[in-house]
C-alpha cells in the first residue's frame, strides 16, 4: 500500500474501525494549520509588544561593529594568524523609503521570528497528522523526530545568524566599486537578505530529517546520493562562494557543516533504505 493511500486510510479517533473520508482529512489538516498559525501569532504579538528591542538587539545586531562573531573573529584571527577573519568595520547607512515602511517592517520582523520560536510546535503538529499514517515500527524508529527537528533548524538558525549573515553582510557593506559611490541601504533590503538567509539556512539544515522520509518510502536511496556527491559539492561551494568573501579559510568555513550535513544524511538514508527494503521483502 503506498504511502498516500496510508494517509488517506487514517482511521477516525472515535471508531478505530471506520476510515476517514478525503473531507475528514481536509478538516483534520486545517485545524492542524490553525494551531500551528495561532502559535505564531502568539509569538508574534509578544514580539511585537517589544519590536524595539528585538529590531535594535537582533535585526540590527550583524551590521554593528561591536557584533559578538566580529569580536571573537577577530581575536581567531590573531591567533592562528590569518587575518582576512578580522572583517573590516561597518559602515552602513541605512534609509525608509516607505511611509509605512517602518510600521510595515516590524510586523514582518515579529511574524518572522515567530516562526522560528513557534517552529517546535509547528513540526510537533505536522508529525501528529502523519502519525496515525505510520505502523508501531516507523513511529519507534522515528522517536524522537521533533526534537530532532527542531535542534537542526535551531543549529541552521544560529549558524546563518551568527557565521554566515555577518561574513555576507560585512563583504557586500564594504565592497565598492568606486569611492565616488556611498552604500545607502534601504531598510527592507537589508532585512531581507538577513530573514532569507537565516530562514534558509534553518530549512536546509532539515537535510537529514527530509532525507529520512524520503528514505523511509523508497523514494531516495544512498546510492543516489552518492552518486550525485560531486555535484552535490559543487553547488555547495558556488553558494558558500557567492554568500562570503573572496579568501580561502572563509570558504570551506562555510563549506564545511554544508559538506558534513550532506554525508549524515548520506547515513541516515542508508539505514532509513534498509528498513525499506526490509519491509517490501517481508
Amino acid at each position: 500500500m503506498s504511502k498516500l493511500k496510508k494517509v488517506l486510510n487514517k482511521r477516525n479517533k472515535k471508531d478505530p474501525n471506520a476510515e476517514m473520508s478525503f473531507i475528514d482529512h481536509i478538516e483534520e489538516l486545517r485545524w492542524h494549520i490553525v494551531r500551528s498559525l495561532i502559535a505564531v501569532m502568539v509569538g508574534a504579538i509578544v514580539l511585537f509588544i517589544n519590536t524595539d528591542i528585538v529590531f535594535d538587539q537582533i535585526i540590527m545586531g550583524p551590521s554593528k561593529p561591536g557584533f559578538i562573531t566580529y569580536k571573537y573573529m577577530c581575536k581567531l584571527a590573531d591567533l592562528i594568524q590569518v587575518s582576512s577573519l578580522c572583517m573590516q568595520e561597518i559602515n552602513l547607512d541605512f534609509q525608509n523609503t516607505e511611509l509605512s515602511g517602518q510600521f510595515m517592517m516590524s510586523f514582518s520582523v515579529s511574524f518572522m521570528l515567530g516562526f522560528i520560536i513557534a517552529f517546535p510546535y509547528i513540526f510537533w503538529e505536522f508529525w501528529r497528522f502523519v502519525k496515525p499514517a505510520l505502523t508501531p515500527k516507523e513511529i519507534r524508529s522515528a522517536r524522537g523526530i521533533v526534537f530532532w527537528s527542531s535542534l537542526l533548524f535551531f543549529l541552521g538558525v544560529l549558524f546563518a545568524y551568527y557565521i554566515i549573515a555577518p561574513f555576507t553582510i560585512n563583504f557586500f557593506a564594504n565592497y565598492t566599486l568606486s569611492p565616488v559611490f556611498k552604500n545607502i541601504i534601504t531598510m527592507s533590503n537589508y532585512y531581507s537578505t538577513l530573514s532569507d538567509l537565516v530562514l534558509g539556512v534553518g530549512i536546509v539544515f532539515e537535510l537529514p530529517v527530509i532525507v529520512y522520509f524520503l528514505s523511509r518510502i523508497g523514494l531516495l536511496t544512498p546510492a543516489v546520493m552518492r552518486g550525485k556527491r560531486s555535484f552535490a559539492i559543487l553547488i555547495i561551494f558556488v553558494v558558500a562562494a557567492v554568500i562570503t568573501p573572496p579568501d580561502v579559510f572563509s570558504l570551506f568555513l562555510v563549506c564545511i557543516p554544508m559538506l558534513l550535513l550532506y554525508e549524515v544524511s548520506i547515513n541516515i538514508s542508508a539505514r532509513a533504505n534498509k528498513d525499506y527494503l526490509k519491509r517490501n521483502k517481508d
